[in-house]
């Protein structure tokens, strides 16, 4: 069964049609990040998307900002392009600092780690290439605590990492943040349905 890979207006529900199975549906979305997230490090979280998660996006955007008919194709620019194309994995990476103060100051130093994440499997590294809707990287070396990523993969690769027991590598090569871990295999396995 090939992914879904774009949320049409026909997918959203109205309003009223979403407050009836919104409960269920967050649940059932949520039950299925539990195996498409991978925390790096002792801040970073990547969250894997889908077009499942994404439709939940956009359907909480507008189930909360109540924006109706002029709000969905905002919406829709905005998260579709998150939902992997068949030929790469996409992340929603956070950054999680309680603290405002120390917050402030660790995403000062991480100027630029969107440009420094990667996933390594099977002798390949997939570099990720950041979201281009909009700089996550301020002039002055400040990075966003949320980067969208995209990790675009060759044919060849796709075969790598799906295949059984492929220890694949999650991480950063910023020099302030040059984490890196092991993704569990049940994380590997629902992100290869990811790929075409």
């Amino acid at each position: 069964m090939t992914a879904q890979r774009q949320i049409t207006r026909a997918d959203i529900l109205p309003l009223e049609d979403y407050a009836k199975v919104r409960k269920e549906r967050r649940r059932a979305v949520l039950e299925k990040k539990r195996n498409r997230r991978v925390e790096v490090g002792p801040v970073a979280i990547f969250l894997f998307e889908n077009y499942d998660s994404m439709w939940l996006q956009v359907q909480e955007m507008l189930y909360i900002e109540k924006g109706g008919e002029a709000q969905i194709d905002d919406e829709l620019a905005a998260y579709n392009p998150l939902i992997p194309n068949g030929r790469e994995l996409v992340a929603t990476v956070m950054f999680e600092v309680d603290d405002p103060v120390r917050r402030k100051n660790f995403l000062g130093r991480l100027g630029g780690i969107e440009e420094t994440a990667f996933l390594s499997f099977a002798g390949e590294t997939v570099a990720g290439v950041p979201e281009a809707d909009v700089d996550r990287t301020t002039a002055d070396g400040k990075a966003s605590s949320v980067q969208f990523i995209h990790f675009p993969f060759s044919p060849a690769q796709v075969e790598a990492f799906r295949a059984g027991g492929t220890q694949v590598v999650v991480g950063f090569k910023h020099p302030e943040y040059g984490h890196m871990v092991v993704m569990p295999d049940a994380v590997r396995e629902s992100l290869a349905a990811d790929f075409d």
